[in-house]
């Protein structure tokens, strides 16, 4: 089997459970570190030239990370495309195995069991803080409705001010931000990079959670460790 993944968390899925079954995979694929294959481009400008050269028996893609021409491109090239769809946990898990299936695994990995219990196995919050969880800036972007790593905050307690927002990643601009009063700015460094000194100096006297963007956005083996890497990262900025 030979596959080209255009969806980070899902090349390091797959790469950690089937080695050598991954011969492409994009410019952001960061995991696993030492993951050497042939480089397609980025996530919503995969070069198709190369993929094709590659000769995969399938492509894996989702379908908020990817854009629709790019796969009709390569199923009308004659490539077999599995495109994805989560929003929330469950449907995380159920896309996982749905994945590794189509890849030839030959069982359910290890990891995926236990990151499954960690999730089943999680205590309600002891209580609820509101947050507004930007994704950009320049322009600002925030988390709207029905989106994973929205799911991911609501199990962990969070509850984000856009989850009822018409779209899924409203821009807004920053005086609306501050003036929802969340109880806690949530800033992940990924898609954009927020740092120490790149984001929290916009909401002076807010609490801010700089988190890990590979635990709230991905859900491939990190989902095992999410809750308490986020979990820590939360009670950290309540303090």
């Amino acid at each position: 089997m030979r596959v080209v993944s255009l969806v980070p968390s899902l090349t390091e899925a797959i790469a950690v459970s089937l080695p050598g079954v991954v011969v492409g995979a994009t410019d952001w694929c960061s995991h696993p570190p030492d993951l050497d294959v042939t480089r397609v481009g980025g996530t919503k400008n995969p070069k198709l030239d190369p993929i094709l050269a590659l000769a995969p028996d399938l492509v894996i893609a989702n379908e908020e990370e990817n854009r629709e021409p790019d796969l009709t491109a390569l199923r009308e090239a004659g490539v077999e495309v599995l495109v994805t769809e989560v929003r929330d946990v469950p449907r995380a898990f159920a896309e996982l195995a749905r994945v590794l299936d189509a890849c030839g695994a030959p069982s359910r990995p290890r990891w995926l069991d236990e990151a499954e219990q960690a999730w089943a196995r999680l205590p309600d919050p002891e209580g609820r803080m509101t947050a507004v969880v930007p994704i950009w800036r320049r322009p600002w972007m925030v988390l709207g409705r029905d989106t994973f790593a929205g799911d991911v905050l609501s199990r962990l307690g969070v509850d984000h001010a856009y989850a009822a927002h018409a779209e899924r990643y409203p821009r807004v601009t920053l005086d609306e931000l501050r003036s929802t009063a969340p109880d806690v700015v949530v800033l992940p460094d990924e898609p954009y990079r927020f740092t120490p000194a790149d984001g929290p100096e916009a909401f002076t006297g807010l609490p801010c959670a700089l988190v890990s963007g590979r635990h709230l956005t991905w859900y491939g083996p990190s989902l095992g460790e999410a809750p308490r890497v986020l979990g820590a990262a939360l009670r950290a900025a309540r303090r």
